[in-house]
């Protein structure tokens, strides 16, 4: 039997792929796949990153890390950003908060602020500049809620630097930025191809590479510290990958009193930098 030719409105789809997505597009990013801009924004581009909410927005402002292309804002805030804004050299466009919302997603807490403006530099291992002697490392954290946390403890505990890999990570704009609340313009941000070679270059620099996990040999609270120091936090369920795990000088775990015993992964790094915090700055015997 032969086979029966597809209709005419009905084209042959054997060379496209159902999972292609434009440059830069994330599936954790508020719009669809192709999805024009709504209202006056810029499509999505890997050259343009995209801030909303008050803490990012002002952040970046101030910051003065960034090309700043493009600032919207609501009637209602509009006051305050704009001396802020005024001092950046950029011009707030009102905006509805509709459009916002649109453009965003419905589920995007904007507080009727969104800023359009370039990546910030890129950095390397050996831009990182130490001040408190701490770098923490991402091994493939995925979700960009968690990473947003953890840059926000890190910029509050004084942490010199984030490492990332390159793959596997999630873009630093939109959800990840407003879950840093104003921390992405503070930490220095550095993206590798391999980690374990980025941790073994740090350790070539005399840092101590300590890994965290929930099944660490030994508690954190108890074992040797000193700086230089970089922790290494492996992604929720997979943990640390095994070239990872191998590159640490020590794998430790937090030593949790309760029936659980793992945390989410920013959550752990908020109780680890805490612990190394009051250890570090605790005096030696």
């Amino acid at each position: 039997m032969s086979r029966r030719p597809p209709p005419k409105d009905q084209p042959h789809r054997r060379n496209e792929r159902p999972n292609d997505r434009p440059r830069g597009a994330r599936p954790h990013e508020p719009r669809g796949r192709g999805d024009a801009p709504k209202g006056p924004f810029r499509a999505p581009s890997p050259e343009v990153v995209t801030l909303y909410g008050a803490h990012a927005v002002r952040a970046a402002l101030k910051g003065g890390r960034r090309k700043l292309l493009a600032l919207y804002a609501t009637e209602n805030a509009l006051p305050r950003i704009a001396d802020l804004a005024h001092a950046a050299g950029v011009e707030p466009r009102l905006v509805d908060a509709r459009d916002l919302a649109r453009h965003l997603g419905e589920e995007a807490v904007h507080q009727g602020l969104l800023l359009e403006a370039r990546p910030l530099p890129e950095a390397d291992i050996g831009d990182i500049e130490s001040k408190n002697g701490v770098v923490l490392a991402l091994d493939q954290v995925t979700d960009p809620h968690n990473v947003g946390a953890i840059l926000r403890t890190a910029c509050a505990f004084g942490v010199d630097a984030l490492i990332v890999t390159e793959r596997h990570s999630p873009e630093f704009t939109g959800v990840l930025a407003k879950a840093a609340s104003g921390a992405l313009e503070h930490v220095t941000i550095v993206s590798v191809v391999n980690l374990a070679r980025a941790l073994d270059e740090l350790r070539e620099r005399g840092y101590s590479v300590l890994g965290l996990d929930s099944e660490g040999s030994e508690p954190i609270e108890t074992i040797p510290l000193s700086k230089p120091l970089a922790l290494v936090l492996g992604a929720e369920g997979k943990g640390l990958r095994r070239l990872t795990r191998e590159r640490c000088d020590l794998v430790a775990r937090l030593d949790l009193p309760g029936p659980i015993k793992s945390l989410n992964v920013s959550n752990a790094c908020a109780a680890t930098l805490s612990v190394v915090h009051m250890r570090l700055r605790a005096p030696k015997d």
